[in-house]
């Protein structure tokens, strides 16, 4: 019965928090991570990526932000070189997106555009929606994990993944 009220006491003090976050003119900050990430491709064996974004609620529940993004990864095969040894492959990606919250639950709708150069003067072109969730921590700080869709525009069934990312987020 403790368990009950408790954990129902929480969920309220989180929703009311939560709303004062999305509203119009809040900035926001996060930096994050999605070590865990799957490919159409079999040749990726390792993939690391980190990332950073920095927002602005230009209404309320709606948020635009600017990326970057570094990614790691090591592959069997060069596929650019068609040659069957280990390599690895590093990128850099700058993007511009947005996202709506769901006040009631926390959960959020997103949606990017990203531009990738990668270390082998291969560039690329990605739309990646995403789905997740603010957890708040306190009333500045958020915990975001997140499913998303990272769509290739140029090869669509080697460099397109689905993958887990986890942020950490600040509004101020």
């Amino acid at each position: 019965m403790f368990k009950k009220v408790f954990l129902g006491a929480l969920f309220a003090l989180t929703a009311i928090s939560a709303n004062a976050q999305f509203e119009a003119g809040k900035k926001y900050v996060n930096l994050s991570t999605s070590s865990l990430s799957l490919s159409y491709s079999k040749n990726d064996k390792l993939r690391f990526d980190i990332g950073a974004q920095a927002g602005v609620f230009v209404a309320d529940d709606w948020m635009v932000f600017a990326q970057a993004e570094y990614n790691h990864k090591r592959l069997m095969y060069d596929r650019l070189r068609s040659v069957g040894r280990k390599v690895h492959q590093d990128e850099v990606l700058l993007g511009v997106g947005g996202r709506y919250y769901i006040e009631q639950n926390g959960i959020y709708l997103g949606l990017a555009a990203q531009f990738a150069h990668h270390e082998q003067s291969f560039d690329n072109l990605y739309l990646t929606p995403e789905i997740g969730y603010a957890f708040f921590v306190n009333q500045y700080i958020t915990l975001e994990p997140a499913v998303y869709y990272q769509m290739s525009v140029n090869d669509f069934s080697d460099a397109s993944t689905v993958g887990l990312k986890l942020s950490v987020g600040f509004t101020f």
